[in-house]
């Protein structure tokens, strides 16, 4: 059984981008977000992603003076759901995510799990369309991902 998959907005928004949005559902079954990530995002969430709302909504706002609102909420839900994973890409958010010893991925670490799983057959491609969209990635992270994924 999986742990309850949190997704933030930067990732619902590159899959989108790279039209592989579905590796989520591939992965995980369903997904979970908060209605402030929703809004982010923009568009109509598939039915397979589910909206919640933490029940804290102070510990929401204390880590809104730190990170925006999509990341504090999705970060706020993670903190009341055990067994949960979050995936948030930007590095502040992270870094508060990891305090408190939350399970962690980014939007690259579910691209190389969706390799390691059989759900692609290379991440490279992958990879090589987000290059082109506005979403920052280094060469060491893209060697990173490529040497996990046993490119």
């Amino acid at each position: 059984m999986h742990s309850t998959i949190i997704s933030d907005t930067s990732c619902l928004i590159v899959l989108s981008n790279i039209d592989e949005l579905e590796l989520l559902q591939k992965l995980y079954g369903q997904v979970i977000t908060t209605i402030e990530v929703a809004t982010e995002y923009g568009q109509i969430l598939p039915d397979w992603i589910y909206i919640k709302a933490p029940a804290d909504a102070y510990r929401q706002k204390i880590l809104e003076m730190q990170i925006d609102k999509g990341e504090a909420s999705a970060i706020a839900l993670a903190l009341e759901i055990t067994d949960s994973t979050i995936i948030p890409d930007d590095h502040k958010a992270r870094r508060i995510a990891e305090q408190p010893g939350m399970k962690i991925t980014g939007t690259i670490g579910v691209l190389i799990r969706a390799k390691l799983n059989s759900k692609i057959n290379s991440v490279k491609p992958l990879l090589d369309k987000i290059r082109k969209t506005d979403f920052r990635l280094t060469d060491e992270i893209v060697n990173q991902a490529l040497i996990e994924a046993g490119e």
